[in-house]
């Protein structure tokens, strides 16, 4: 028997799939092994201890004891190795030798050290541990269901300290099966790309679609098609420049328009502040203040940054509270020399203990320093909301954030929303979201294989902004208003507005057209001229060109094409003029199809080898300052599904360093470029004055945001 029980075949010695049912009594394995057989057209292994106790019961009227352990073990190895010598690629086990193990360590206290091994070494491809949320089925064998809870929760155990990987089956028992159906064929997709059971169990719980992981490998080995730059958009060609005049009867036409309108600020605020604080970290981990002047640092690092934020230290509004801080700290403080004052006030400012900042959201620090108190991104942004996305007295915020930050930036808005909406007379809903795990992507070393961490688990890392893609199609909004969290303005808030509404105002005069258009083809309206009027307008209008091929069509196909070129989420995109500020610009691209469209363009987008493409890069007269208007509900008041209009080809390839090694990493599509290059887009020039991002914590002593 001990030598029956060391022959059951490991891992490699069949191409045949082996997953495992477990689970306590009465919760469906046995009806799942026969449909998945039968589904697959295969074979299953029924439960040998069944027959054998039965058997037992029958001649002698005797229950199970430990010494049945054994036997049972044995004939159920014996039943499963002659199963997969005919099975069908797959195999399905309605019990294994794990099931009898944890049988006899809970009814007997006791496991035979050879059925223990035995079970540890016994592998399956995976094991489907079977849910108690079915009802239980009473006979002759079984018993306690009163302890069903408790026994699952020891089964699952189980399978978690012998390391084995497992998905919980719940559900009645069609669900269980299309669920299994499905994470089958997952699973043998994920093996035939040479990842493990372990692996694709991994994938599983972080809802990453197999598919995603496929197309990220697939770019890591063969590149990311670059975007084909045909020139840069500028003004009247491709941007729309306005008046001040224009500007105004824009904004006004909003405020005319929007009382039947849902509207919403979208704020993307995830992640901590770390990047403001760079060369301050730099400073903190290579300047020693015992033996070096801070002078001398500043000119052995030609760190200008230093410099500046020394200079203008008192201007900073943050300069009181840790100056009040640091003489609670040191009560000699005026008696230091400066170097030591200046080298104290960036520990503080940077220490977990005290200020903490590199490691806070930028929403929550301090920005703006007012005659009456010191405001954060987040309190002049809720001002904004109030001044622009507002509707009937009512304004809605919602904030993308890290979870772990939530709380931080509730504790600011409960402290101030009151004082806000009082003054405005708005009442202001916020909301939150988070970036989705399953838009998390795979890292790979520099020969493009995973990456695993130090426990050999794969490594994902969050997928970019572009994942924000997901939380914005999540929002129901008639219009929603985009900017970043750090693009803020002090004492200029009514002017910022003005030109946000003027944005959106552009956005309801368009989708007033297109929306009596797209009611016009439902109707089947004078087809022909609302043909040629449509032409021109997305033309004139819209800078959206047809390709020749359109007018080969027939009539009915014309306005069948045009139904779909003009039923697309639409965003109005501010531009200011560049001024050298990194970051994306406005190109006409061409596309695989070679059609032509307008496209916000990172330089990592850009083929920088190509002169031709460099030139044009170069050429760029705007930048884009992430200040979008975005229509998201078509003529029917129907929501979009915005990850339809995504190019998944226009991605990042970024090389970033882990545990001390260099890999490499996928960036989903950017939130305003590839995630809405499918979008109807149009670019409107719009003053500097909107765009005052904080990339480093010296942008706070630009005049944007000091006192005026």
């Amino acid at each position: 028997m001990e030598e029956n029980l060391r022959q059951f075949p490991k891992n490699g010695t069949t191409e045949i799939i082996k997953i495992a049912l477990f689970g306590p009594e009465s919760t469906g394995k046995t009806t799942l092994a026969k449909q998945l057989a039968e589904y697959y057209k295969t074979e299953w292994v029924p439960e040998f201890a069944r027959d054998y106790l039965q058997e037992k019961w029958n001649e002698n009227q005797l229950i199970c004891d430990v010494d049945d352990m054994l036997p049972i073990a044995y004939g159920q190895t014996q039943l499963e190795n002659k199963s997969v010598l005919i099975a069908n690629k797959y195999l399905f086990c309605d019990t294994n030798l794990m099931v009898t193990k944890v049988f006899s360590e809970v009814y007997y206290n006791y496991c035979d050290p050879l059925l223990d091994q035995a079970a540890l070494e016994h592998e399956y491809d995976l094991f489907f541990l079977t849910d108690i949320d079915v009802p239980w089925e009473k006979d002759d064998l079984r018993d306690s269901p009163e302890k069903r809870e408790s026994m699952f929760a020891v089964f699952k155990q189980s399978l978690i300290d012998n390391k084995k990987p497992f998905i919980t089956l719940s559900g009645d028992k069609n669900l269980r099966l299309n669920k299994a159906i499905s994470i089958i064929d997952d699973l043998t997709e994920a093996k035939k790309m040479g990842f493990s059971s372990v692996d694709f169990v991994q994938i599983y719980e972080n809802e990453i679609p197999l598919e995603n992981i496929k197309q990220q490998l697939s770019f890591f080995r063969n590149g990311i098609a670059k975007s084909n730059l045909v020139g840069p958009a500028t003004l009247f060609n491709g941007i729309l420049k306005l008046s001040e005049n224009d500007f105004q009867e824009k904004a006004t036409f909003f405020d005319e328009n929007k009382s039947n309108l849902k509207l919403e600020k979208f704020v993307p605020a995830s992640g901590a502040a770390s990047r403001m604080f760079k060369f301050l970290i730099a400073f903190l981990k290579d300047f020693d203040v015992e033996n070096e002047s801070i002078n001398a640092y500043i000119n052995r690092k030609k760190d200008t940054e230093l410099s500046i934020f020394i200079v203008g230290l008192e201007k900073f509004p943050f300069f009181k509270a840790i100056d009040e801080k640091l003489r609670e700290e040191f009560p000699d403080f005026d008696s230091l020399n400066r170097d030591y004052k200046n080298y104290y006030f960036i520990k503080l400012l940077l220490a977990k203990d005290f200020f903490d900042f590199s490691s806070k959201p930028k929403g929550v620090l301090p920005f703006h320093k007012y005659k009456t108190h010191i405001a954060t991104a987040l309190e002049e942004h809720l001002y904004e909301c109030a001044y622009y996305s507002s509707s009937n007295n009512n304004s809605h915020l919602h904030f993308t954030v890290s979870e772990v930050h939530q709380n931080q930036f509730e504790n600011i808005i409960d402290t101030i929303k009151g004082s806000i909406e009082k003054q405005s007379g708005t009442t202001i809903t916020t909301s939150y979201s988070y970036q989705n795990k399953n838009t998390d992507t795979l890292a790979v070393d520099f020969e493009n294989k995973p990456f695993r961490d130090e426990n050999g688990r794969l490594f994902f890392r969050p997928g970019g902004h572009g994942a924000l893609i997901d939380n914005l199609n999540n929002q129901d909004a008639d219009i929603v208003f985009i900017k970043n969290i750090d693009n803020v303005i002090q004492n200029h808030i009514q002017k910022i507005a003005l030109y946000k509404k003027a944005l959106a105002g552009i956005l309801i005069e368009v989708q007033q057209q297109l929306f009596k258009y797209l009611r016009a083809i439902d109707a089947k309206e004078n087809q022909q001229e609302n043909s040629d009027e449509i032409l021109l307008f997305l033309a004139e209008k819209l800078n959206i060109k047809i390709s020749d091929d359109f007018y080969k069509l027939d009539l009915e196909n014309k306005i069948n094409r045009l139904r779909v070129v003009l039923n697309k989420p639409i965003r109005v995109c501010g531009m200011v003029k560049n001024e050298g500020e990194p970051g994306g610009g406005p190109f006409w691209v061409k596309d695989e199809k070679d059609a032509v469209s307008l496209q916000i363009v990172e330089s990592s987008q850009v083929d920088l080898s190509n002169e031709s493409q460099q030139k044009i890069l170069d050429s760029a007269t705007h930048f884009n300052p992430v200040d979008l208007v975005c229509g998201i509900k078509n003529y029917k008041k129907e929501k979009f599904d915005l990850t339809q209009y995504v190019d998944h080809n226009s991605g990042f390839i970024v090389e970033k360093t882990t545990f001390g090694r260099a890999i490499k990493s996928y960036e989903l599509p950017g939130l305003w470029n590839g995630a809405m290059a499918n979008w109807i887009t149009i670019f409107v020039q719009v003053p500097l004055i909107t765009f005052n991002p904080v990339k480093s914590v010296n942008d706070l002593l630009k005049s944007a945001h000091q006192p005026q």
